[in-house]
């Protein structure tokens, strides 16, 4: 991830270029000591180019600088703009960051503000002047993306947030809570900080925090979730879906084996509408004795029972009891379902609606 002064560097370096390739802006002066242009101003904008247009009208172009480019990083930086702006004429803010997300992107535009990334994106809209670019990609991709969050034991944080709406945290309360140590727990704080996706409130020893954008946050998990991450075991039974259920629970729960029924098993006991022939089941450990005595065939093809020892144990977080047996949480239920094939997506869309929304 490129610096604020790094960025502005490059910014400055090739100023003058773009300017000049609009064939309607031509660039007058660069001043990067500010102070002397916003007097009786705490904060100072990091860049200021005068520029004339093709018109022959002057104008000052303010730059605010950010390290990404993310929603909180440009409501930051338009509030900043808005500031140093009031009361100028013939000025326009504009934000400028490595690289500029299409939430940011909108968000400037309703608030009048221009942007500028390295990647060549940009909008500038003043006067008579309508410059826009976008679409292409991103040339500095950070180092740690929002994805870097869905990791095993940082999708447990993820999890707890998900399958507990409203509820505020501590970072210290979400990181026992999660299992995950505070350091994980603090990074996944920040990430989720950045995209907006969180609130803080109180100060100091007062702060806390909320999941503000609980749907948002679930589909990016299931862009980034592919159920195959768990080892599969296929096994084919003699039984309908409906007794080896039942006898896979009972035998599961008379042992103290951890379990949860997942995808089409789970949602047929928590939300039913659909037909399956197939049994989805996570299980902790000892597969290969329980398929023995229970009398499961390992197969390669045609399974009708398929026994997951997953990933990590954040899976069987929010464990929920339905007709004696347990099945995973909604959350994990609807990431699972998205990325299976069989009708899995409208499944996923039966649990968002039905079951998700209604607590969020």
């Amino acid at each position: 991830m490129l610096k604020e002064n790094e960025i502005l560097q490059k910014l400055t370096e090739n100023l003058k270029s773009l300017f000049e390739s609009t064939g309607v802006i031509s660039l007058k002066n660069i001043i990067r000591e500010t102070s002397n242009l916003f007097p009786g101003q705490k904060d100072k904008p990091d860049l200021v180019a005068e520029v004339i247009t093709r018109d022959n009208k002057k104008f000052m172009l303010v730059f605010e600088v950010k390290s990404l480019g993310q929603p909180r990083y440009a409501r930051l930086a338009i509030s900043q703009l808005k500031d140093f702006l009031e009361g100028k004429e013939n000025a326009y803010g504009i934000f400028v960051s490595a690289f500029i997300s299409e939430e940011s992107r909108r968000e400037c535009q309703k608030n009048g503000v221009g942007y500028i990334d390295l990647a060549g994106n940009c909008l500038l809209n003043f006067e008579n002047i309508f410059i826009n670019i976008d679409g292409r990609p991103n040339p500095y991709p950070e180092s740690r993306p929002l994805k870097s969050i869905f990791s095993a034991r940082s999708s447990r944080a993820i999890r707890v947030l998900l399958c507990n709406p409203g509820k505020e945290w501590t970072l210290s309360e979400l990181s026992k809570e999660a299992i995950i140590s505070l350091g994980q727990a603090f990074s996944v704080k920040k990430r989720l900080l950045d995209y907006e996706l969180i609130k803080e409130e109180g100060k100091g020893k007062n702060m806390r925090f909320r999941l503000v954008s609980p749907e948002q946050l679930l589909k990016k998990w299931a862009d980034n979730y592919d159920f195959r991450k768990n080892k599969i075991w296929n096994f084919y039974s003699f039984d309908d879906v409906e007794k080896a259920e039942k006898k896979l629970a009972e035998y599961l729960g008379e042992n103290n084996i951890l379990y949860g029924f997942t995808m089409s098993s789970g949602a047929s006991l928590v939300a039913p509408f659909m037909r399956y022939t197939r049994v989805y089941i996570y299980v902790k450990n000892n597969i290969e004795k329980i398929a023995a005595d229970l009398n499961l065939k390992q197969v390669s093809t045609g399974p009708n029972v398929t026994i997951l020892e997953p990933y990590d144990e954040g899976v069987f977080y929010g464990l929920q009891e339905v007709k004696g047996m347990k099945v995973v949480s909604d959350v994990q239920l609807y990431l699972d379902l998205k990325s299976y094939k069989e009708r899995g997506e409208e499944a996923a869309s039966f649990i968002l609606e039905q079951r998700l929304r209604k607590r969020w």
